[in-house]
């Protein structure tokens, strides 16, 4: 007969009771250095003692009833979807994450794909978070908001062009890079302005803000702007190169660095000289796009804060029900290089 395998014993879960007897503490002690309270005075040599006699035992506190003890989690829920990458928006998430562990928060990105945007709040205020914080790309509706402030979230944050209706909101208005590249262009005297707009999905929320303040500003000037269409591909480019001459545009301004990049070459492998046939401004400012010949102008973008982010998604959190509150983040301006 074929015995089975042996299983091996169950691991016994150390607990703060275990780290109270080794550090020579009470569990009270144990929890308040833990937790990092605050308003407890407990000298430096006894929270030394407990660290390191939890990190000696392998101790992990229990999330679940530390939240239950306390009311409420220390979870900001981050969801992640199609959102469109560049520096300013990997630099802000960072900044984010990192500031809100230093204040002793978990950030806890969930994906959303797939899901309506009730269902999507749905299912983060399973999660029970103190905080949300909706990036631009993901839709939170009014009736969203109200699913999570009732699972008990005390910050709602949306970062999108737009606020929500009972969310705070941090707003990134990407209409002003398009503003800022039409200002710039016409300012050097081009008038038939080219707007690239991506056809890749995930970039079509941010591609559409920027087409409507490159609109806002040609309009103000007298300036004409034409949507173009363009996948991220040298095939995309090349077709759209080679219809350059009956589209009768003096400048275009390329949605990011990368579209500029990669229109600039087709533009001049089918003959168009740049800038002086066509003016080309990108966005994002990225290094790439300072080695080029010619160099490439480009929008910069940069977060303007009277606070670093975290505190003020703290702020939120600690006094809660107040009127929602928006802080307008983006800050652009054109950099003239020789591409324009």
């Amino acid at each position: 007969m074929s015995q089975l395998p042996k299983q091996p014993a169950e691991v016994s879960v150390p607990t703060s009771a275990d780290v109270a007897r080794l550090a020579g503490v009470s569990r009270a002690t144990v929890s308040y250095v833990l937790n990092n309270n605050a308003t407890v005075r407990i000298s430096d040599p006894t929270r030394r003692r407990v660290r390191e006699a939890a990190l000696q035992l392998g101790y992990v506190p229990h999330a679940a009833a530390r939240s239950l003890r306390a009311g409420h989690s220390r979870m900001v829920l981050l969801p992640s979807g199609h959102i469109p990458g560049g520096p300013l928006h990997q630099y802000f998430f960072e900044e984010l994450q990192s500031g809100l562990r230093r204040l002793d928060y978990t950030v806890v990105q969930y994906g959303s794909v797939g899901l309506t945007a009730d269902e999507a709040a749905t299912a983060w205020a399973e999660l029970r978070p103190v905080a949300v914080v909706v990036p631009p790309g993901i839709t939170l509706t009014p009736h969203g908001t109200g699913i999570l402030t009732r699972s008990g979230a005390k910050a709602v944050i949306t970062l999108g062009p737009d606020p929500v209706p009972g969310a705070h909101g941090l707003v990134m208005d990407q209409r002003r890079v398009g503003e800022s590249a039409v200002e710039h262009l016409v300012a050097h005297g081009r008038r038939h302005i080219g707007v690239v707009m991506p056809q890749e999905p995930c970039r079509e929320s941010f591609s559409e803000t920027r087409l409507a303040g490159a609109r806002r500003a040609a309009e103000s000037a007298g300036a004409r702007v034409c949507p173009l269409p363009l996948g991220y591909e040298e095939e995309s480019a090349q077709r759209l190169a080679a219809r350059w001459g009956e589209l009768g545009l003096d400048a275009v301004f390329a949605y990011n660095d990368e579209y500029a990049m990669l229109l600039m070459r087709a533009l001049q492998d089918a003959g168009v000289a740049v800038p002086a046939d066509t003016a080309v401004i990108g966005a994002d400012d990225s290094l790439i796009g300072r080695l080029l010949r010619p160099r490439l102008s480009t929008v910069r973008m940069e977060l303007a804060m009277p606070q670093p982010l975290a505190e003020t998604i703290d702020r939120m959190v600690q006094h809660p029900g107040g009127p929602p509150v928006h802080h307008d983040l983006l800050r652009t301006s054109a950099v003239h290089r020789e591409s324009s």
